[in-house]
């Protein structure tokens, strides 16, 4: 059986969404050896217009680089939700910063909210991370890209000398990730 992903990483300009995609990208493809395709759309005003990074992960060759059929959906805004939800797999998972997206869209896809930016402020005392603290919250969410793969691509992506705030950033992430998985375990009715 055939492996494929499509990921969106969604928000504004100045979020680090294309960084965030490559690096994601890079650790399936030069990491592990997936077939991996990463594009990005933003608006004219970069910083603070729409911004979107996209990835798509394959066993199979990829011969069309945009996501169509959202595997994961993230949305740093809630026009970026607004927007994108509706290209959301059925069974596809939904993570919205729980601070910007307050009107979140019911459906059969699971969801998961999570303070990414003030997370990112207030415990790495930097905002300007909360890409890596997705990254970290999408890699043990989804389950796709090994948590080694994504370090390994975060320290030669990310700018030199900020390595180590970045590095945190994603443990962060991975924490906040642990949490979502334990609460919704918990949930009445899972498994």
């Amino acid at each position: 059986m055939s492996f494929r992903c499509e990921m969106r990483l969604s928000g504004e300009g100045g979020q680090g969404l294309v960084l965030a995609g490559k690096i994601l990208a890079e650790a399936a493809a030069i990491y592990q050896g997936i077939n991996a395709t990463q594009s990005q759309s933003y608006g004219p005003e970069a910083r603070g217009g729409a911004s979107r990074s996209e990835i798509i992960l394959s066993d199979e060759d990829i011969d069309f680089p945009k996501a169509v059929r959202l595997d994961l959906l993230l949305a740093l805004t809630q026009e970026a939700c607004d927007r994108y939800v509706c290209d959301l797999k059925p069974t596809g998972v939904l993570l919205v910063d729980s601070d910007a997206v307050k009107r979140v869209p019911e459906g059969p896809f699971k969801t998961y909210r999570a303070p990414v930016i003030r997370g990112a402020r207030e415990t790495i005392g930097r905002e300007i991370v909360a890409n890596i603290v997705a990254i970290g919250i999408i890699t043990r969410i989804a389950e796709v890209i090994e948590e080694e793969s994504v370090r390994e691509a975060i320290l030669t992506r990310v700018p030199k000398g900020t390595e180590e705030v970045n590095l945190k950033a994603f443990e962060l992430g991975l924490s906040m990730a642990d949490r979502l998985i334990a609460e919704e375990a918990g949930k009445p009715g899972a498994n």
